[in-house]
């Protein structure tokens, strides 16, 4: 499919006749700068955190239904900066080393056994995961036996699962106490012949034990390398799952706020879903300034009232998650696009992806120039602000408690449309009333739906019918 674009076209719309998108929605200034304004009074408790039940959660499930607790990041720990502007600008910057990171994997080949040697690459100062992090989500799961509970960041962009592990030569600081192998009866090594071993980006082999070895490189700094066992996972009470692959790093360098390790959730052999055989996926960002909390299920059903989009495979980087896309409209008018940007060409470049590590949704420049422009069109009544590091559209609501905005939707293949909230597309940037329209360009060809996009919505993947959902206000 072609990823060029050299013509324009309108988008026809892509829903019934019988209903018409609204021009503006209602945003609630004075409510939003409560919640900046007090976020660093708050003294977030992780143990005392209200989760939904098993039984009171409102999905639909199947006899091998799993859940896990959702937590946003600042439920791990209390933002240590000065305020609400050197909290943004440190997301921000946290955010535009992932999203080099994902453009990176184009191109890069699995690199097979005996191919580095990580023990003389990992020798740099760490820095504390609690004052910085990766993570913007994290899940609450069971691992070993006897059963012990540890803080993973979920990731859609990554699949192999890991944590920190006794003995461990370099640490970086995490809440739970490390893992130690030597205490499960479950624990287990895997050989450097075994399937999980030969399914690593990158591995090698410690021979005199016949131990497969692993390596991953996140690109802001973080990398873990350690060994790849099988370990039993425990999902609260929901159920138990035996001999999940997961890589227990001995020498990690870390800005995963506190987190003991990482769930990867991507599409391969060694994510967590297809570990568990998962035919659906579904998880709710709640607000990542708060400290409510979520769930991650899988083997649940979609809420019937769902918007439906396919997801297309890219099988140069088949961990990702690629929706069709068809289109972004701006109040009532869909906004002029170079035809095909959203497509994904014979390389392996281009389309768009649904990501819970990225914050910021980000559009080829192209795409991005049209849908600000006619934002700014329909928002010319609003009383603009300066620029704010990759926001170049902004707004100060200060002295307003609430303002009508233009609304945001997405258009997907198949006729789905996404009625975006305000909070999807105008942030805080400071504790005033400053607000930006949280796009952003790149001049890379891949665009990435991020969390911030994402959350106060469940999404939900059809792993099995490739199918993804949305469903507003369904946390």
């Amino acid at each position: 499919m072609a990823n060029i674009c050299s013509s324009y076209f309108i988008f026809l719309l892509f829903i019934p006749s019988i209903f018409s998108l609204k021009t503006t929605t209602t945003f609630d200034v004075s409510s939003s700068l409560h919640r900046t304004q007090t976020l660093f009074s708050q003294n977030p408790v992780l143990d005392s955190l209200v989760t939904r039940s098993e039984s009171a959660h409102s999905l639909e499930t199947t006899q091998s239904h799993l859940l896990l607790p959702l937590h946003p990041r600042f439920s791990l720990n209390k933002p240590t900066h000065k305020n609400y502007t050197q909290l943004t600008l440190s997301r921000l910057a946290r955010d535009s080393s992932r999203v080099n990171l994902l453009n990176s994997k184009l191109g890069h080949d699995s690199v097979r056994l005996n191919s580095f040697k990580a023990q003389k690459n990992l020798k740099t100062p760490l820095t504390s995961g609690v004052k910085q992090g990766s993570g913007e989500y994290f899940t609450r799961i069971g691992i070993g036996t006897p059963t012990k509970e540890y803080y993973m960041v979920i990731d859609t962009g990554s699949d192999l699962n890991w944590m920190q592990c006794e003995p461990c030569s370099n640490c970086y600081q995490q809440s739970d106490p490390i893992f130690n192998p030597a205490a499960s009866s479950t624990y287990q090594t895997l050989s450097c012949n075994s399937q999980q071993c030969y399914s690593l980006d990158l591995a090698s082999c410690m021979y005199v034990t016949d131990t497969c070895l692993y390596q991953v490189d996140y690109g802001d700094g973080s990398i873990t390398f350690g060994n790849l066992a099988t370990e039993t996972l425990s999902f609260g009470r929901s159920g138990t799952v035996r001999n999940v692959a997961i890589g227990c790093g001995h020498e990690n360098q870390g800005l995963f706020a506190g987190a003991a390790g990482l769930i990867g959730l991507g599409c391969t052999a060694l994510s967590l879903p297809s570990q568990i055989n998962a035919k659906t996926m579904s998880y709710c960002l709640v607000n990542r300034d708060s400290v409510d909390s979520s769930t991650l299920e899988f083997n649940s059903v979609s809420p019937s009232d769902s918007v439906t989009a396919p997801l297309v495979k890219n099988n140069k980087l088949p961990t990702f998650f690629y929706v069709e896309m068809t289109g972004i409209s701006v109040g009532d008018e869909d906004v002029v696009l170079p035809k095909g940007c959203f497509e994904i060409d014979k390389n392996g470049h281009g389309g768009i992806i649904l990501d819970s590590g990225t914050a910021v949704t980000r559009l080829t420049t192209e795409v991005y120039n049209a849908v600000r422009d006619a934002f700014v069109k329909a928002a010319s009544n609003l009383p603009s602000w300066s620029k704010f590091e990759i926001f170049d559209t902004c707004f100060d609501f200060g002295k307003l408690k609430k303002v009508d905005v233009p609304t945001v939707s997405f258009h997907f293949a198949g006729g789905g449309t996404l009625a975006l909230k305000t909070s999807n597309y105008l942030v805080p940037v400071d504790q005033h009333g400053k607000y930006c329209f949280a796009f952003a360009p790149t001049p890379r060809s891949l665009s990435i739906i991020g969390n911030i996009q994402q959350q106060g919505t469940r999404v939900s993947y059809d792993i099995a019918k490739s199918l993804v959902s949305f469903s507003p206000d369904k946390c």
